[in-house]
């Protein structure tokens, strides 16, 4: 097989298989812990399930992958004809899985660069893309590594959640526990800043949340080119509308995205998740 940099990302990315596939981007799952079970995420549990083990109030966390499932990936990706690897991966205030990347790397048989991107979902999906185009175009790792952090430092990410019970419960909610107490009365609109997650602005009902949300993403938009995802759990009608009202409203809109988030995020985000990522793209 032909050599080239290869791209490794994980399944918080939350790329389409045909992208993945496309692009040559290989994903390594992260586990979500369903009472006993430890399952993982895209193949073994699907985010419908989670959604209704959180309904049904059953305990759920989450894991990381072992170091040693990253070094089988490595190993398999060298195999095919990699001769070097860049492994981007959801923010390292998240999850331990940045550092189970690095140890692997280090009895890797190719240089293996390790990028903790600071974002996730599609947030560290368009960094996936960026690096995966760079290698495709014959570029160096070092290259495809500043073509993510590139695409990172443009790209933002903004949600809304009907409660932060579950965000709280993980231990995920950086600066904005502080505001925990009289944010649980309201609907939070929250945005990913700097690898972790803050409290934007509090609303008094989902339906304002929402039409804020929109407004937040078509301002960031602005009147450049961007890709633009947006992304809910359980709430199929929530997506399709601000897909829908995004397509009329951002003037240059390369590509939108609609998804289900996985089980991972599900888990620390609830039913009735609806986030948007808006990363500007070149001409």
């Amino acid at each position: 097989m032909s050599r080239h940099v290869a791209i490794v990302t994980d399944s918080t990315a939350y790329l389409p298989q045909g992208t993945m596939e496309r692009h040559n981007i290989t994903a390594v799952p992260l586990t979500v812990v369903l009472g006993d079970q430890a399952l993982e995420e895209g193949t073994e549990i699907s985010a419908r399930s989670l959604a209704l083990a959180l309904q049904k109030r059953k305990p759920v966390t989450t894991s990381r992958p072992s170091p040693e499932v990253f070094a089988e990936t490595y190993r398999k990706v060298a195999e095919a004809g990699a001769t070097a690897i860049v492994s981007l991966h959801l923010s390292a205030e998240f999850s331990g899985t940045y550092d189970a990347a690095v140890l692997a790397a280090k009895d890797a048989p190719v240089p293996v660069r390790v990028v903790d991107t600071g974002m996730v979902a599609m947030a560290l999906g368009f960094c996936a893309l960026a690096a995966a185009e760079a290698a495709e175009a014959g570029e160096s790792a070092e290259a495809a590594v500043a073509a993510a952090e590139k695409r990172a430092a443009g790209t933002s990410a903004y949600f809304y959640v009907d409660t932060l019970d579950y965000l709280r419960r993980g231990g995920r909610i950086g600066a904005a526990q502080a505001l925990l107490g009289s944010a649980l009365a309201v609907k939070p609109l929250l945005k990913l800043d700097d690898g972790r997650i803050d409290m934007l602005e509090k609303v008094r009902t989902a339906s304002k949340a929402i039409a804020r949300l929109e407004e937040i993403v078509v301002e960031r938009a602005g009147t450049g080119r961007v890709d633009i995802a947006v992304h809910h759990l359980a709430a199929p009608e929530r997506a399709s509308d601000l897909a829908d009202r995004l397509r009329e409203r951002v003037p240059d809109l390369a590509e939108l995205h609609v998804s289900e988030v996985g089980a991972v995020i599900g888990a620390h985000t609830g039913p009735g998740l609806l986030g948007a990522v808006v990363s500007p793209c070149e001409p």
